[in-house]
């Protein structure tokens, strides 16, 4: 009987992990200030694009082609936003600097290196949009 009991207190603690994940998922969050960032990072901003979304992916990562698809569609019809991946799985100081726990995590830098924001997971995009706005130059199309 104290198996069963084992048994049931363990599913139900995984439930509930599972389930401050799944919330936690694509969350958009403000980013803290940040006064410098790691080089590979810093090198893929262009000075001419008020807001690059920096996503940090890992080799096999499950949901990293589920988020490009989502970023890359957002850029390609937004004025003033890029996206560019960087695979961490070799760099993992860049990882710590960064203090991304999971992949992927995508960092969005205006165009002096600032971070504006920062999500986990796949982006819901009606969320990214909204939290987006304010720091394009035009409307989200």
């Amino acid at each position: 009987m104290t198996g069963a009991w084992a048994l049931l207190g363990a599913v139900a603690v995984v439930a509930a992990v599972a389930a401050v994940l799944r919330v936690r998922d694509g969350r958009v969050r403000a980013a803290k200030p940040r006064l410098d960032l790691p080089a590979p990072v810093r090198d893929l901003l262009d000075r001419d694009t008020p807001v690059t979304l920096v996503q940090l992916s890992t080799t096999f990562c499950a949901n990293c082609r589920q988020t490009r698809a989502v970023l890359e569609d957002l850029a390609a019809r937004t004025a003033g936003l890029r996206h560019v991946e960087l695979d961490v799985t070799d760099l993992p100081d860049v990882a710590a600097d960064l203090k991304v726990l999971r992949a992927p995590t995508t960092l969005a830098l205006d165009a002096s290196g600032a971070e504006l924001l920062r999500f986990g997971g796949v982006p819901k995009p009606d969320r990214l949009v909204a939290a987006l706005r304010p720091h394009l130059p035009d409307p989200i199309g």
